[in-house]
């Protein structure tokens, strides 16, 4: 299962949010901060109107992150996937045919190394990398696993959208209205810059 051409996946943190992305040319939404009991009606709201949800496990109020939960997800709700930082959530994801991306924060070097040793053994659909505004991570990450990176958190301009993608991400998740807004048509041109 693949993102295809779009390289901006809109993340909402509320309703509101998350019906006025309904009404975006995105096909991939994420739905963040979200109850357990509202599950059901946005994804098949979101499914009438030809999207696909992405559910971040880990911030589901009223539903434990493990993969009971997954499980619960996958058979009852059906998204497209789950994002979580769980290995356990995001083999579930994989398992029953479920986008699966695993989530890694990368705070330091420790959690770089943790990571790296997590991804030689499972292989999720896609690692998201957070903090996603420091390309010359995103490309170590690039070099050192043949998985597709997404880049999300802390990225706030288009400029730093065009950096993680110029350093291999395939794709920029973003709760930030005013960024996916802006680069609606979904296709991604870099900025030419001129040379002194």
């Amino acid at each position: 299962m693949r993102l295809g051409n779009q390289k901006i996946v809109p993340a909402a943190r509320s309703v509101k949010d998350f019906e006025r992305m309904l009404k975006s040319p995105y096909e991939y939404l994420i739905l963040l901060d979200s109850h357990a009991a509202q599950l059901q009606s946005l994804v098949s709201m979101a499914k009438r109107r030809n999207k696909k949800v992405l559910l971040h496990v880990d911030l589901i109020k009223g539903l434990r992150n493990d993969e009971h939960a997954a499980e619960f997800l996958c058979q009852q709700i059906r998204p497209a996937g789950l994002i979580s930082t769980r290995t356990q959530v995001v083999q579930v994801a994989k398992k029953r045919s479920l986008m699966a991306i695993q989530r890694m924060f990368l705070l330091d070097s420790h959690a770089m190394e943790t990571g790296y040793r997590l991804l030689d053994s499972f292989r999720p659909d896609y690692i998201e990398v957070l903090p996603g505004i420091l390309p010359h991570i995103i490309r170590e990450v690039r070099q050192r696993v043949d998985i597709p990176i997404l880049a999300g958190g802390l990225i706030r301009s288009r400029e730093e959208v065009c950096a993680a993608l110029e350093a291999g991400a395939v794709a920029v998740t973003t709760s930030r209205r005013e960024i996916w807004e802006q680069m609606q048509s979904g296709v991604y041109r870099p900025e030419k810059r001129e040379q002194e």
